[in-house]
C-alpha cells in the first residue's frame, strides 16, 4: 500500500469516528429530561422504548399469533396479545395494518393459502370486535410461501403457523 492510500484509509476512519455520538448506548439518559425522549420518559422518537412506535409494537405488544394445526381460532394466551393490539391502534390513529396470514409446509399450496386467509381474517375480525376501523385492516395469506423457520419438525412447524400484524404510517381508504 503506498504512503497516499495509507493516509487516506487513516483519514477516513478518524472522520468516521468523529461522527459517532459517544452517549449512544447511555440509557440511563434516554428516559430522563435531557435525554431523547424529554421529560415525559418516552424513549427516541421511533426506537423500541417509544410507545408509538412501529418497533414498540413488534417488541412489546407483540405482532405475532399463533395457531394449532389446521386451526384459525384465537387461543386465549393470544387474545391478550390481539387486545394490546387493538388497543396500541386505537391510540395511534396514523397507523394502518396489514395481517399476514401464515401456515406451515405440511399440505398443499391451496391448501395453505385458504388456511393462512382464515387465520388473517381471525385476527382482523377479532381486532374489529375490539373497536379498531375495519379501514385500517387488510388481510394478505402467504400460506407456506414465507417459512420463518426451515424445518420439517414440530418446532418449526409450529412457528410457522401464525398470523403477523405489520404496522405501517399511511392512511386509511
Amino acid at each position: 500500500m503506498t504512503l497516499f492510500t495509507r493516509g487516506i484509509i487513516l483519514a477516513s476512519v478518524l472522520a468516521l469516528a468523529a461522527c459517532t455520538n459517544p452517549d449512544r448506548f447511555d440509557s440511563a439518559g434516554a428516559g430522563g429530561a435531557g435525554g431523547a425522549g424529554g421529560a415525559g420518559g418516552i424513549g427516541a422518537p421511533g426506537s423500541a422504548s417509544d410507545p408509538r412506535s412501529p418497533l414498540y409494537f413488534q417488541q412489546t405488544i407483540g405482532d405475532r399469533v399463533l395457531f394449532q394445526v389446521d386451526q384459525s381460532s384465537i387461543t386465549p394466551e393470544y387474545q391478550t396479545v390481539l387486545d394490546g393490539q387493538a388497543q396500541w391502534l386505537m391510540t395511534n390513529t396514523d397507523y394502518v395494518a396489514i395481517i399476514e396470514g401464515h401456515a406451515d409446509e405440511q399440505g398443499t399450496r391451496e391448501y395453505n393459502l385458504a388456511l393462512g386467509a382464515r387465520r388473517a381474517n381471525a385476527v382482523q375480525e377479532y381486532l374489529v370486535s375490539r373497536g379498531v376501523a375495519p379501514n385500517r385492516l387488510r388481510v394478505i395469506s402467504y400460506g407456506k410461501e414465507r417459512p420463518i423457520e426451515l424445518c420439517s419438525d414440530e418446532a418449526c412447524y409450529s412457528q410457522n403457523r401464525r398470523a403477523v400484524t405489520v404496522i405501517s404510517a399511511g392512511l386509511s381508504s
